[in-house]
Protein backbone atom coordinates (compact mmCIF):
# COMPACT_ATOMS: atom_id res chain seq x y z
CA UNK A 1 0.00 0.00 0.00
CA UNK A 2 2.82 2.41 0.85
CA UNK A 3 4.39 1.86 -2.57
CA UNK A 4 1.09 2.58 -4.32
CA UNK A 5 0.62 5.81 -2.34
CA UNK A 6 4.16 6.90 -3.24
CA UNK A 7 3.41 6.27 -6.93
CA UNK A 8 0.09 8.11 -6.68
CA UNK A 9 1.72 11.09 -4.96
CA UNK A 10 4.26 11.26 -7.80
CA UNK A 11 1.43 11.34 -10.36
CA UNK A 12 -0.21 14.19 -8.41
CA UNK A 13 3.03 16.15 -8.29
CA UNK A 14 3.57 15.73 -12.02
CA UNK A 15 0.13 17.22 -12.58
CA UNK A 16 0.68 20.32 -10.50
CA UNK A 17 -0.34 19.37 -6.94
CA UNK A 18 2.12 20.22 -4.17
CA UNK A 19 2.32 17.21 -1.86
CA UNK A 20 4.90 17.12 0.94
CA UNK A 21 6.49 13.94 2.32
CA UNK A 22 4.72 14.51 5.63
CA UNK A 23 1.36 14.65 3.84
CA UNK A 24 2.12 11.38 2.04
CA UNK A 25 2.90 9.83 5.44
CA UNK A 26 -0.39 11.20 6.78
CA UNK A 27 -2.21 9.53 3.88
CA UNK A 28 -0.61 6.15 4.64
CA UNK A 29 -1.46 6.39 8.35
CA UNK A 30 -5.03 7.49 7.61
CA UNK A 31 -5.61 4.58 5.21
CA UNK A 32 -4.19 2.19 7.78
CA UNK A 33 -6.93 3.36 10.14
CA UNK A 34 -9.93 3.40 7.74
CA UNK A 35 -8.89 0.57 5.42
CA UNK A 36 -9.06 0.42 1.63
CA UNK A 37 -12.10 -1.84 1.17
CA UNK A 38 -14.50 1.00 0.26
CA UNK A 39 -13.54 3.00 -2.81
CA UNK A 40 -15.40 6.20 -1.88
CA UNK A 41 -13.92 6.21 1.63
CA UNK A 42 -10.42 5.69 0.20
CA UNK A 43 -10.94 8.59 -2.19
CA UNK A 44 -12.18 10.86 0.59
CA UNK A 45 -9.27 9.93 2.85
CA UNK A 46 -6.64 10.62 0.22
CA UNK A 47 -8.34 13.84 -0.82
CA UNK A 48 -8.39 15.07 2.79
CA UNK A 49 -4.70 14.34 3.35
CA UNK A 50 -3.20 15.18 -0.07
CA UNK A 51 -5.40 17.89 -1.59
CA UNK A 52 -5.06 21.35 0.03
CA UNK A 53 -6.63 23.74 -2.50
CA UNK A 54 -10.14 23.79 -3.96
CA UNK A 55 -8.76 24.29 -7.47
CA UNK A 56 -6.83 21.01 -7.15
CA UNK A 57 -9.92 18.87 -6.53
CA UNK A 58 -10.71 18.30 -10.22
CA UNK A 59 -7.15 17.21 -11.03
CA UNK A 60 -7.11 14.97 -7.94
CA UNK A 61 -10.35 13.24 -8.95
CA UNK A 62 -9.14 12.60 -12.50
CA UNK A 63 -5.80 11.30 -11.23
CA UNK A 64 -7.52 9.03 -8.70
CA UNK A 65 -9.87 7.55 -11.30
CA UNK A 66 -7.01 6.96 -13.68
CA UNK A 67 -4.55 5.54 -11.19
CA UNK A 68 -6.87 3.26 -9.21
CA UNK A 69 -9.43 2.30 -11.87
CA UNK A 70 -7.99 3.08 -15.26
CA UNK A 71 -5.03 2.13 -17.39
CA UNK A 72 -2.71 1.81 -14.41
CA UNK A 73 -4.25 -1.54 -13.49
CA UNK A 74 -3.44 -2.95 -16.93
CA UNK A 75 0.21 -2.05 -16.41
CA UNK A 76 0.59 -4.18 -13.27
CA UNK A 77 2.31 -6.97 -15.20
CA UNK A 78 5.01 -4.52 -16.24
CA UNK A 79 6.09 -3.97 -12.66
CA UNK A 80 9.19 -6.14 -13.08
CA UNK A 81 12.02 -4.74 -15.13
CA UNK A 82 12.89 -6.16 -18.54
CA UNK A 83 16.12 -7.71 -17.26
CA UNK A 84 14.38 -9.32 -14.28
CA UNK A 85 11.86 -10.99 -16.59
CA UNK A 86 14.62 -12.20 -18.93
CA UNK A 87 16.55 -13.69 -15.98
CA UNK A 88 13.41 -15.46 -14.71
CA UNK A 89 12.80 -16.95 -18.15
CA UNK A 90 16.22 -18.61 -18.00
CA UNK A 91 16.76 -18.72 -21.77
CA UNK A 92 19.97 -16.67 -21.79
CA UNK A 93 23.29 -17.20 -20.02
CA UNK A 94 24.87 -14.77 -17.58
CA UNK A 95 27.35 -13.49 -20.18
CA UNK A 96 24.57 -12.60 -22.62
CA UNK A 97 22.53 -10.93 -19.86
CA UNK A 98 25.54 -8.86 -18.78
CA UNK A 99 26.07 -7.86 -22.40
CA UNK A 100 22.40 -6.79 -22.65
CA UNK A 101 22.76 -4.76 -19.42
CA UNK A 102 25.83 -2.97 -20.79
CA UNK A 103 24.22 -2.28 -24.18
CA UNK A 104 20.89 -1.08 -22.83
CA UNK A 105 22.65 1.17 -20.34
CA UNK A 106 24.51 2.83 -23.23
CA UNK A 107 21.27 3.18 -25.23
CA UNK A 108 19.23 4.54 -22.31
CA UNK A 109 19.79 8.18 -23.23
CA UNK A 110 18.40 7.62 -26.72
CA UNK A 111 15.13 6.00 -25.61
CA UNK A 112 11.78 7.71 -25.27
CA UNK A 113 10.41 8.09 -21.71
CA UNK A 114 7.73 5.47 -22.44
CA UNK A 115 10.29 2.89 -23.59
CA UNK A 116 12.53 3.58 -20.61
CA UNK A 117 9.65 3.23 -18.14
CA UNK A 118 8.49 -0.03 -19.76
CA UNK A 119 12.02 -1.47 -19.65
CA UNK A 120 12.43 -0.54 -15.99
CA UNK A 121 8.95 -1.83 -15.07
CA UNK A 122 8.24 1.57 -13.51
CA UNK A 123 4.45 1.40 -13.29
CA UNK A 124 4.28 4.76 -11.54
CA UNK A 125 6.20 6.44 -14.37
CA UNK A 126 4.01 4.70 -16.96
CA UNK A 127 0.85 5.84 -15.18
CA UNK A 128 2.25 9.36 -15.02
CA UNK A 129 2.96 9.37 -18.77
CA UNK A 130 -0.54 8.17 -19.51
CA UNK A 131 -2.08 10.70 -17.18
CA UNK A 132 -0.17 13.52 -18.83
CA UNK A 133 -1.21 12.22 -22.25
CA UNK A 134 -4.86 12.01 -21.22
CA UNK A 135 -4.77 15.69 -20.21
CA UNK A 136 -3.79 16.55 -23.80
CA UNK A 137 -6.84 14.78 -25.27
CA UNK A 138 -10.24 16.47 -25.49
CA UNK A 139 -12.63 13.67 -24.51
CA UNK A 140 -15.69 15.94 -24.70
CA UNK A 141 -16.54 14.57 -28.16
CA UNK A 142 -16.33 10.96 -26.95
CA UNK A 143 -20.01 10.00 -27.14
CA UNK A 144 -20.10 6.21 -27.70
CA UNK A 145 -18.05 3.03 -27.73
CA UNK A 146 -17.64 3.15 -31.52
CA UNK A 147 -15.06 5.91 -31.03
CA UNK A 148 -12.88 3.86 -28.68
CA UNK A 149 -10.36 2.88 -31.36
CA UNK A 150 -9.88 6.45 -32.59
CA UNK A 151 -9.35 7.92 -29.11
CA UNK A 152 -7.11 5.00 -28.08
CA UNK A 153 -4.80 5.75 -30.99
CA UNK A 154 -4.76 9.45 -30.10
CA UNK A 155 -3.93 8.64 -26.46
CA UNK A 156 -1.16 6.24 -27.51
CA UNK A 157 0.34 8.87 -29.79
CA UNK A 158 0.27 11.46 -27.00
CA UNK A 159 1.92 8.98 -24.59
CA UNK A 160 4.72 8.22 -27.07
CA UNK A 161 3.77 4.78 -28.39
CA UNK A 162 5.04 5.58 -31.90
CA UNK A 163 8.44 6.43 -30.42
CA UNK A 164 8.35 3.18 -28.46
CA UNK A 165 7.72 1.18 -31.64
CA UNK A 166 10.69 2.92 -33.29
CA UNK A 167 12.80 2.27 -30.19
CA UNK A 168 12.04 -1.45 -30.28
CA UNK A 169 13.22 -1.67 -33.90
CA UNK A 170 16.29 0.47 -33.20
CA UNK A 171 17.24 -1.53 -30.10
CA UNK A 172 16.97 -4.78 -32.06
CA UNK A 173 19.24 -3.46 -34.84
CA UNK A 174 21.73 -1.99 -32.36
CA UNK A 175 21.98 -5.20 -30.34
CA UNK A 176 22.51 -7.17 -33.56
CA UNK A 177 25.22 -4.76 -34.77
CA UNK A 178 27.00 -5.01 -31.41
CA UNK A 179 27.23 -8.78 -31.66
CA UNK A 180 24.40 -10.07 -29.46
CA UNK A 181 23.20 -13.52 -30.53
CA UNK A 182 20.07 -13.85 -32.64
CA UNK A 183 18.36 -15.59 -29.72
CA UNK A 184 19.27 -12.77 -27.35
CA UNK A 185 17.90 -10.14 -29.74
CA UNK A 186 14.68 -12.17 -30.12
CA UNK A 187 14.19 -12.41 -26.34
CA UNK A 188 14.70 -8.66 -25.80
CA UNK A 189 12.44 -7.71 -28.72
CA UNK A 190 9.73 -10.12 -27.59
CA UNK A 191 9.65 -8.71 -24.05
CA UNK A 192 9.58 -5.14 -25.33
CA UNK A 193 6.76 -6.01 -27.76
CA UNK A 194 4.82 -7.56 -24.88
CA UNK A 195 5.30 -4.36 -22.91
CA UNK A 196 4.02 -2.36 -25.90
CA UNK A 197 0.87 -4.51 -26.10
CA UNK A 198 0.25 -3.86 -22.41
CA UNK A 199 0.58 -0.14 -23.08
CA UNK A 200 -1.94 -0.43 -25.95
CA UNK A 201 -4.34 -2.36 -23.67
CA UNK A 202 -3.95 0.37 -21.07
CA UNK A 203 -4.92 3.03 -23.60
CA UNK A 204 -8.08 1.15 -24.60
CA UNK A 205 -9.02 0.65 -20.95
CA UNK A 206 -8.58 4.34 -20.19
CA UNK A 207 -10.70 5.40 -23.19
CA UNK A 208 -13.42 2.91 -22.23
CA UNK A 209 -13.39 4.33 -18.71
CA UNK A 210 -13.72 7.86 -20.08
CA UNK A 211 -16.57 6.76 -22.36
CA UNK A 212 -18.46 4.99 -19.56
CA UNK A 213 -18.00 7.95 -17.22
CA UNK A 214 -19.36 10.40 -19.77
CA UNK A 215 -22.38 8.29 -20.64
CA UNK A 216 -23.11 7.83 -16.95
CA UNK A 217 -22.69 11.56 -16.32
CA UNK A 218 -25.10 12.25 -19.18
CA UNK A 219 -27.65 10.21 -17.25
CA UNK A 220 -27.92 7.48 -19.86
CA UNK A 221 -26.38 4.26 -20.98
CA UNK A 222 -27.94 5.08 -24.31
CA UNK A 223 -26.56 2.05 -26.10
CA UNK A 224 -28.41 -0.32 -23.78
CA UNK A 225 -31.69 1.55 -23.30
CA UNK A 226 -34.77 0.28 -25.17
CA UNK A 227 -35.34 2.45 -28.24
CA UNK A 228 -38.91 3.33 -27.34
CA UNK A 229 -37.80 4.79 -23.96
CA UNK A 230 -35.22 7.23 -25.36
CA UNK A 231 -35.78 10.91 -24.76
CA UNK A 232 -35.33 13.42 -27.57
CA UNK A 233 -31.85 14.28 -26.30
CA UNK A 234 -30.96 10.58 -26.11
CA UNK A 235 -32.27 10.01 -29.62
CA UNK A 236 -29.91 12.76 -30.84
CA UNK A 237 -27.03 11.03 -29.05
CA UNK A 238 -28.04 7.67 -30.53
CA UNK A 239 -28.23 9.16 -34.02
CA UNK A 240 -24.61 10.24 -33.76
CA UNK A 241 -23.74 6.68 -32.80
CA UNK A 242 -25.61 5.30 -35.83
CA UNK A 243 -23.70 7.66 -38.13
CA UNK A 244 -20.43 6.47 -36.57
CA UNK A 245 -21.58 2.90 -37.16
CA UNK A 246 -22.17 3.71 -40.83
CA UNK A 247 -18.58 4.95 -41.16
CA UNK A 248 -17.38 1.76 -39.53
CA UNK A 249 -19.39 -0.34 -41.98
CA UNK A 250 -18.06 1.71 -44.90
CA UNK A 251 -14.46 1.05 -43.85
CA UNK A 252 -15.21 -2.64 -43.51
CA UNK A 253 -16.76 -2.77 -46.98
CA UNK A 254 -13.75 -1.05 -48.51
CA UNK A 255 -11.43 -3.63 -46.93
CA UNK A 256 -13.67 -6.46 -48.10
CA UNK A 257 -13.77 -5.14 -51.68
CA UNK A 258 -9.99 -4.78 -51.76
CA UNK A 259 -9.52 -8.33 -50.51
CA UNK A 260 -11.86 -9.65 -53.24
CA UNK A 261 -10.63 -7.55 -56.12
CA UNK A 262 -9.03 -10.57 -57.87
CA UNK A 263 -11.28 -12.83 -59.91
CA UNK A 264 -10.74 -16.38 -61.16
CA UNK A 265 -7.41 -17.51 -62.64
CA UNK A 266 -7.13 -16.70 -66.37
CA UNK A 267 -5.00 -19.54 -67.86
CA UNK A 268 -4.62 -17.91 -71.30
CA UNK A 269 -3.39 -14.57 -69.94
CA UNK A 270 -1.13 -16.38 -67.45
CA UNK A 271 0.62 -18.41 -70.19
CA UNK A 272 1.00 -15.35 -72.41
CA UNK A 273 2.39 -13.24 -69.55
CA UNK A 274 5.04 -15.83 -68.64
CA UNK A 275 6.28 -16.78 -72.15
CA UNK A 276 9.25 -14.40 -72.00
CA UNK A 277 10.61 -15.97 -68.80
CA UNK A 278 9.82 -19.58 -69.65
CA UNK A 279 7.37 -19.66 -66.78
CA UNK A 280 10.07 -19.02 -64.12
CA UNK A 281 8.89 -17.51 -61.88
CA UNK A 282 5.23 -18.11 -62.71
CA UNK A 283 3.18 -14.91 -62.33
CA UNK A 284 -0.56 -15.79 -62.28
CA UNK A 285 -3.06 -13.52 -64.03
CA UNK A 286 -6.68 -13.20 -62.96
CA UNK A 287 -9.93 -12.25 -64.62
CA UNK A 288 -11.05 -8.80 -63.60
CA UNK A 289 -14.00 -8.83 -61.24
CA UNK A 290 -16.84 -6.53 -62.09
CA UNK A 291 -17.60 -4.32 -59.11
CA UNK A 292 -20.71 -5.55 -57.34
CA UNK A 293 -23.66 -3.17 -57.25
CA UNK A 294 -26.01 -4.72 -54.72
CA UNK A 295 -29.69 -3.81 -54.77
CA UNK A 296 -31.14 -2.86 -51.40
CA UNK A 297 -34.81 -2.13 -50.69
CA UNK A 298 -35.89 -0.88 -47.26
CA UNK A 299 -39.48 -0.73 -45.94
CA UNK A 300 -39.64 1.10 -42.61
CA UNK A 301 -42.62 1.49 -40.27
CA UNK A 302 -42.85 5.10 -39.04
CA UNK A 303 -46.00 4.82 -36.91
CA UNK A 304 -46.19 6.48 -33.49
CA UNK A 305 -45.68 3.19 -31.62
CA UNK A 306 -42.15 2.86 -33.01
CA UNK A 307 -41.32 6.53 -33.66
CA UNK A 308 -37.98 6.59 -31.79
CA UNK A 309 -36.91 3.32 -33.35
CA UNK A 310 -38.05 4.63 -36.74
CA UNK A 311 -35.80 7.69 -36.52
CA UNK A 312 -32.77 5.52 -35.83
CA UNK A 313 -33.71 2.92 -38.42
CA UNK A 314 -34.35 5.61 -41.02
CA UNK A 315 -30.92 7.01 -40.25
CA UNK A 316 -29.53 3.50 -40.72
CA UNK A 317 -31.44 3.39 -44.02
CA UNK A 318 -29.88 6.71 -45.03
CA UNK A 319 -26.49 5.21 -44.11
CA UNK A 320 -27.11 2.22 -46.38
CA UNK A 321 -28.04 4.56 -49.19
CA UNK A 322 -24.77 6.42 -48.66
CA UNK A 323 -22.84 3.13 -48.79
CA UNK A 324 -24.42 1.67 -51.93
CA UNK A 325 -25.49 3.13 -55.25
CA UNK A 326 -28.70 1.14 -55.81
CA UNK A 327 -30.91 1.59 -52.75
CA UNK A 328 -34.64 2.30 -52.69
CA UNK A 329 -36.22 3.43 -49.44
CA UNK A 330 -39.92 3.30 -48.49
CA UNK A 331 -41.84 4.29 -45.37
CA UNK A 332 -45.29 3.19 -44.29
CA UNK A 333 -47.94 3.34 -41.61
CA UNK A 334 -50.92 2.09 -43.59
CA UNK A 335 -50.02 3.75 -46.88
CA UNK A 336 -46.67 3.09 -48.53
CA UNK A 337 -44.51 5.92 -49.88
CA UNK A 338 -41.04 6.10 -51.44
CA UNK A 339 -38.47 8.44 -49.87
CA UNK A 340 -35.44 7.51 -51.97
CA UNK A 341 -35.14 10.98 -53.49
CA UNK A 342 -35.28 12.59 -50.03
CA UNK A 343 -32.41 10.37 -48.85
CA UNK A 344 -30.26 10.58 -51.96
CA UNK A 345 -28.68 14.02 -51.70
CA UNK A 346 -29.96 15.43 -48.39
CA UNK A 347 -28.12 15.62 -45.11
CA UNK A 348 -29.31 12.97 -42.63
CA UNK A 349 -31.22 15.44 -40.44
CA UNK A 350 -33.01 16.90 -43.47
CA UNK A 351 -33.76 13.44 -44.83
CA UNK A 352 -35.38 12.36 -41.57
CA UNK A 353 -37.51 15.50 -41.38
CA UNK A 354 -38.65 15.07 -44.98
CA UNK A 355 -39.58 11.44 -44.40
CA UNK A 356 -41.46 12.16 -41.17
CA UNK A 357 -43.10 15.45 -42.20
CA UNK A 358 -46.37 13.80 -43.32
CA UNK A 359 -45.96 14.96 -46.92
CA UNK A 360 -45.04 11.51 -48.27
CA UNK A 361 -47.72 9.47 -46.47
CA UNK A 362 -50.32 10.07 -43.81
CA UNK A 363 -48.85 9.54 -40.36
CA UNK A 364 -52.18 9.78 -38.52
CA UNK A 365 -53.59 6.39 -39.57
CA UNK A 366 -53.19 3.12 -37.66
CA UNK A 367 -50.49 0.62 -38.62
CA UNK A 368 -51.46 -1.78 -41.38
CA UNK A 369 -48.53 -3.95 -42.37
CA UNK A 370 -50.72 -6.11 -44.60
CA UNK A 371 -51.83 -3.15 -46.70
CA UNK A 372 -48.30 -1.74 -47.00
CA UNK A 373 -46.77 -5.10 -47.95
CA UNK A 374 -49.48 -5.91 -50.49
CA UNK A 375 -49.14 -2.43 -52.04
CA UNK A 376 -45.41 -2.94 -52.42
CA UNK A 377 -45.84 -6.42 -53.92
CA UNK A 378 -48.42 -5.21 -56.44
CA UNK A 379 -46.54 -2.07 -57.46
CA UNK A 380 -42.84 -2.91 -57.14
CA UNK A 381 -42.43 -6.71 -57.26
CA UNK A 382 -41.19 -6.42 -60.85
CA UNK A 383 -38.18 -4.38 -59.67
CA UNK A 384 -37.00 -7.16 -57.33
CA UNK A 385 -34.30 -9.56 -58.60
CA UNK A 386 -32.06 -12.31 -57.24
CA UNK A 387 -29.55 -9.58 -56.36
CA UNK A 388 -31.98 -7.66 -54.16
CA UNK A 389 -31.90 -7.68 -50.36
CA UNK A 390 -35.18 -6.47 -48.84
CA UNK A 391 -35.29 -5.10 -45.30
CA UNK A 392 -38.58 -4.70 -43.44
CA UNK A 393 -38.21 -2.65 -40.26
CA UNK A 394 -40.94 -2.58 -37.61
CA UNK A 395 -42.64 -4.33 -34.70
CA UNK A 396 -45.12 -6.32 -36.81
CA UNK A 397 -48.20 -5.06 -34.94
CA UNK A 398 -50.94 -5.03 -37.57
CA UNK A 399 -53.98 -3.74 -35.61
CA UNK A 400 -55.86 -6.98 -36.40
CA UNK A 401 -55.86 -6.25 -40.14
CA UNK A 402 -55.28 -8.93 -42.78
CA UNK A 403 -51.52 -9.80 -42.64
CA UNK A 404 -51.25 -10.59 -46.39
CA UNK A 405 -48.45 -13.10 -45.90
CA UNK A 406 -48.53 -13.85 -49.62
CA UNK A 407 -46.81 -10.51 -50.26
CA UNK A 408 -43.80 -11.47 -48.16
CA UNK A 409 -43.72 -14.95 -49.68
CA UNK A 410 -43.69 -13.47 -53.20
CA UNK A 411 -40.86 -11.15 -52.19
CA UNK A 412 -38.91 -14.03 -50.69
CA UNK A 413 -39.24 -16.07 -53.91
CA UNK A 414 -37.89 -13.24 -56.07
CA UNK A 415 -35.31 -11.60 -53.80
CA UNK A 416 -31.87 -12.71 -52.69
CA UNK A 417 -33.15 -12.51 -49.10
CA UNK A 418 -35.84 -10.79 -47.08
CA UNK A 419 -34.67 -9.66 -43.62
CA UNK A 420 -37.10 -8.41 -40.98
CA UNK A 421 -35.58 -6.13 -38.36
CA UNK A 422 -38.00 -6.36 -35.44
CA UNK A 423 -38.03 -3.65 -32.77
CA UNK A 424 -39.99 -5.75 -30.27
CA UNK A 425 -38.65 -8.63 -28.14
CA UNK A 426 -39.49 -12.16 -29.22
CA UNK A 427 -41.37 -12.78 -25.99
CA UNK A 428 -44.07 -10.34 -27.21
CA UNK A 429 -44.55 -11.93 -30.62
CA UNK A 430 -47.99 -13.38 -31.28
CA UNK A 431 -49.74 -11.53 -28.44
CA UNK A 432 -52.51 -9.02 -29.12
CA UNK A 433 -52.28 -7.65 -32.65
CA UNK A 434 -48.71 -8.91 -33.24
CA UNK A 435 -48.26 -10.87 -36.49
CA UNK A 436 -44.52 -11.38 -36.00
CA UNK A 437 -44.81 -15.15 -35.47
CA UNK A 438 -46.43 -15.48 -38.91
CA UNK A 439 -44.21 -12.91 -40.60
CA UNK A 440 -41.08 -14.63 -39.25
CA UNK A 441 -42.02 -17.81 -41.15
CA UNK A 442 -42.50 -15.90 -44.40
CA UNK A 443 -39.08 -14.18 -44.52
CA UNK A 444 -35.49 -15.36 -44.85
CA UNK A 445 -34.27 -14.03 -41.52
CA UNK A 446 -35.51 -12.09 -38.48
CA UNK A 447 -33.17 -10.07 -36.27
CA UNK A 448 -34.26 -8.30 -33.10
CA UNK A 449 -32.99 -4.77 -32.47
CA UNK A 450 -34.16 -3.44 -29.12
CA UNK A 451 -31.36 -0.95 -28.51
CA UNK A 452 -28.30 0.63 -30.06
CA UNK A 453 -26.01 -2.16 -28.86
CA UNK A 454 -28.14 -4.71 -30.75
CA UNK A 455 -27.88 -2.64 -33.94
CA UNK A 456 -24.12 -2.36 -33.56
CA UNK A 457 -23.79 -6.14 -33.16
CA UNK A 458 -25.95 -7.18 -36.11
CA UNK A 459 -25.22 -4.33 -38.55
CA UNK A 460 -22.22 -6.05 -40.22
CA UNK A 461 -24.39 -9.12 -40.89
CA UNK A 462 -27.11 -6.98 -42.49
CA UNK A 463 -24.90 -5.20 -45.01
CA UNK A 464 -25.35 -7.01 -48.35
CA UNK A 465 -22.33 -8.03 -50.40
Amino acid sequence: MEQRIVEFVEVLRQNGLKVAISEANDAVRALAEVGVEERDLTRATLKATLCKRAQDVLVFDKAFDFFFAGASKTLENLEKSLLARIEEEGLLGKDEIQMIVWMLDRLAGQMSPLTAAAMQGNRGQLAQLFRQASLQIDFSRLQNTLQTGFYSRRLLTAAGAENMRSDIESIGRELTDRGLSERGVEVVSRHLSTALRKVEDAARLEVQRQSNARLKKAGATVADKPLHTLSRQEVDLAQRAVRALAEKLKARLIRRQRSKKKGQLNPRRTLRKNLTTGGVPMVPQFRTRRPQRPDVVVLCDVSDSVRNASRLMLLFTWSLQSLFTRVRSFIFVSELGEVTKHFKDAKPEDALEAALSGDVISLSSNSNYGNALSTFAKSYLGTISRKTTVFVIGDGRNNFNAPHLWALEDLKRKAKRVVWICTEPKTNWGFGDSEMTNYARAVTQVVTVLNLSDLEKIAPQLVPT
